[in-house]
């Protein structure tokens, strides 16, 4: 039951005339003398008004602590009282959701630092061997040598834009320019520049990830005349990182299978990515879609992870967000399924 303050004081006051009106009663049915009615009905409410005025402020004066500790950055501390059932109760516990959420933000914020440190520093320091190799006469400049320095500048500039685009997904500067389109020549491009891209010279693929050529891409669209309504550029951020995941985890010789079909609603879309790898445990599925989470799934059945910004799973989920779809890890009886779903017109936004 819930018993707000004013509830609260209103029952302080009618309690306060009730016991003087009492006492007024009692001094007439006993001749008492109305100044000591008086002196006792006075101290009798001030302690009354005393004890509820101490349950009132007591939890402002921790909330006014609280606060002042957030403010200067101390995100541990909490508001006790938030299971009372009045105004103070809701307002402690909006105080102690929002100390969770700072928080989470100054957290994210750290890991945010300590990642981008350690993904910059690796092919920094990479492009720096070479080239002090090279300055030094250790090595000659030779197109062997150049290309792993290309390499590394390629790895740098694909974390850059990357981040960039997070950035420009965070402050809602992404425009989105929605076209109608096929499907099957969409994906099928879509899978071919993935193939193309991972046979050439051993470089990464366009979503900055694998360079394997065994593992099989295969493509299912049905209908065959599917169309879909969407912003095809950042829909290619999407596909390319799914596919790209899914070779990175598959096992020698796998197999990647594309599916696309008519969504649950009016010209919606439905997209899945399949792989035979070892698949992601449910426990940990909310979190593949978290910016630098390279996953905890051991990859001795294929190639692993290595060399991935732990951002493209990031973006994938950005990217359908922007459309006001839904992307998730589906049940799969062999490997990882990832689902994409995308409405048939875009959400309006600010």
């Amino acid at each position: 039951m819930v018993i707000s303050i004013k509830t609260k004081l209103g029952a302080l006051v009618v309690g306060a005339v009730l016991l003087t009106s009492c006492l007024a009663l009692v001094a007439i049915r006993t001749s008492t003398e109305f100044r000591y009615i008086t002196i006792f009905a006075m101290i009798a409410t001030l302690l009354i008004t005393q004890f509820v005025a101490q349950s009132l402020t007591a939890p402002l004066d921790e909330m006014n602590t609280v606060a002042g500790s957030i403010s200067r950055g101390d995100f541990s501390r909490r508001v006790r009282g938030a299971d009372r059932r009045d105004e103070l109760g809701d307002l402690a516990s909006t105080i102690n959701r929002m100390a969770d959420d700072l928080e989470a933000v100054d957290r994210h914020r750290k890991e945010l630092v300590a990642n981008v440190s350690h993904e910059l520093r690796t092919p920094i320091a990479a492009l720096r061997a070479v080239l002090e190799n090279v300055v030094d006469g250790v090595s000659e400049a030779d197109p062997e040598t150049m290309r792993t320095a290309l390499k590394q500048t390629e790895r740098l500039g694909r974390l850059v834009e990357t981040l960039l685009d997070l950035s420009r997904l965070d402050n809602g500067v992404v425009t989105l320019r929605a076209r109608r389109f096929e499907v099957w020549p969409y994906l099928s491009g879509v899978l071919r520049e993935a193939n193309l891209a991972a046979s050439q010279r051993g470089l990464t693929s366009s979503s900055g990830l694998h360079n394997r050529t065994d593992v099989h891409l295969h493509l299912d669209v049905s209908p065959p005349e599917l169309t879909a309504h969407a912003d095809a550029e950042r829909l290619h951020q999407v596909m390319a990182n799914l596919i790209d995941n899914a070779v990175k985890h598959s096992p020698p010789h796998g197999r990647v299978t594309v599916r696309a079909r008519r969504g649950p609603w009016r010209d919606s879309l439905a997209l899945e990515v399949e792989d035979e790898g070892p698949g992601i445990p449910e426990a940990l599925r909310h979190t593949v879609f978290e910016r630098f989470n390279r996953g905890q799934v051991p990859a001795q059945a294929g190639p692993g992870s290595d060399g991935g910004t732990g951002l493209g799973l990031a973006i994938a989920r950005w990217a359908v967000d922007l459309h006001g779809g839904e992307i998730g890890v589906a049940e799969s009886s062999r490997g990882c399924r990832i689902q994409v779903t995308l409405p048939g017109s875009l959400p309006a936004r600010d």
